[in-house]
């Protein structure tokens, strides 16, 4: 059994993965509430409450099943919040000494890389090692609050990052456009609701290198161009054009991710297409990468909602499937720690 600890931001969660079986229990504290207050996340207050959180999130874990020999605990090394890493490790040290057992460090976006096949495994625990392979090389995209990011797995399991945000990343782009548009943190989700009964033609907005040849994304002029459009719009006009707004605004971030996504797909030779982060939520991005996998004629594995967020199945699914990207006996934590 791989116990698996995650604390990277505002989620205190624990988890219970058994390599041959699955999934046997997730345990999850969301802060969201604490900070909608303040209009984002407040790292002390972030800390203080995964001080409160895991020592309960502890005994639930130890009540669904006390570590034996042979197991192994996984937790969040990097990259996030140091205050909130630093509270994480201190859970896994403590739990690594009382049972003895080994600790492992996981890269948090690693996780988030990995998090697809969480659902491939759960069909079938004994086959997954061959239907994993079968998926390589695998073109995967995390999309989230503080990453855009596309990279590749290669056929040896080794991951190598081929396009990343120069600016704000999709989720932040997303969360920072609601906040123009007067609504409360997290803002993304609400854009999306709004966007619903919108048209997406509406207003037009840029997308940055649409070029085949530039690895690159960038969010940052989009939020520009929707404050510019703001500016020359009446509270009236405001009212009246949200949703058209939403759904042009929302339009932009996937198309620009479909489009990026699509181009790297046709350059190289993949075998399978992934999806995850919290962004993944969104069910127009969904469609969207859905859509370019159908095209190519290849399998689409997208992270099942409970998995695109901060949540330490995927640090302990991880730790068993990429353990060689794994930190072994971790001794410190690296807020800025880069997926490869």
């Amino acid at each position: 059994m791989i116990i698996g600890i995650e604390s990277s931001c505002d989620e205190s969660a624990m988890a219970l993965f058994d390599p041959g079986k699955g999934l046997r229990g997730e345990w999850v504290h969301s802060q969201i509430l604490k900070h909608q207050a303040y209009g984002g996340i407040v790292p002390d207050l972030a800390s203080r409450e995964h001080l409160d959180n895991f020592p309960p999130l502890l005994k639930e874990v130890l009540a669904a099943h006390r570590p034996v020999a042979g197991d192994l605990i996984a937790v969040t090394t990097g990259p996030g919040l140091a205050g909130c890493l630093a509270l994480g490790m201190a859970v896994g040290h403590a739990l690594s000494l009382a049972s003895k057992l080994p600790l492992v460090g996981v890269n948090h976006l690693r996780g988030h890389a990995f998090s697809p096949f969480i659902q491939l495994h759960e069909k079938d625990p004994d086959g997954f090692s061959g239907q994993f392979r079968d998926c390589l090389p695998h073109l995967g995209l995390i999309v989230s609050g503080g990453n855009t990011i596309l990279f590749r797995i290669d056929l040896n399991g080794n991951l190598e990052v081929l396009a990343n945000t120069v600016d704000d990343a999709a989720g932040e782009a997303l969360d920072k456009g609601a906040k123009l548009l007067g609504m409360p943190y997290p803002g993304g989700p609400l854009i999306e609701k709004q966007a619903a009964n919108g048209n997406s033609k509406a207003y037009s907005f840029p997308r940055a290198f649409p070029q085949a040849d530039v690895p690159r994304f960038s969010f940052s002029g989009l939020k520009t161009s929707l404050r510019y459009q703001l500016e020359k719009m009446s509270d009236a006009d405001l009212e009246a054009g949200m949703a058209d707004l939403c759904a042009s605004y929302q339009a932009a971030v996937v198309d620009a991710l479909q489009r990026k996504t699509r181009q790297f797909l046709e350059a190289g030779e993949f075998r399978s297409l992934g999806l995850s982060g919290g962004v993944a939520n969104n069910q127009d991005l969904r469609e969207a990468i859905q859509k370019v996998g159908n095209q190519q004629k290849l399998p689409v594995l997208i992270a099942d909602p409970a998995h695109t967020g901060d949540n330490a199945a995927m640090i302990a699914f991880a730790a068993f499937a990429d353990r060689a990207g794994c930190q072994e006996e971790p001794s410190t934590f690296d807020p800025s720690w880069e997926l490869a």
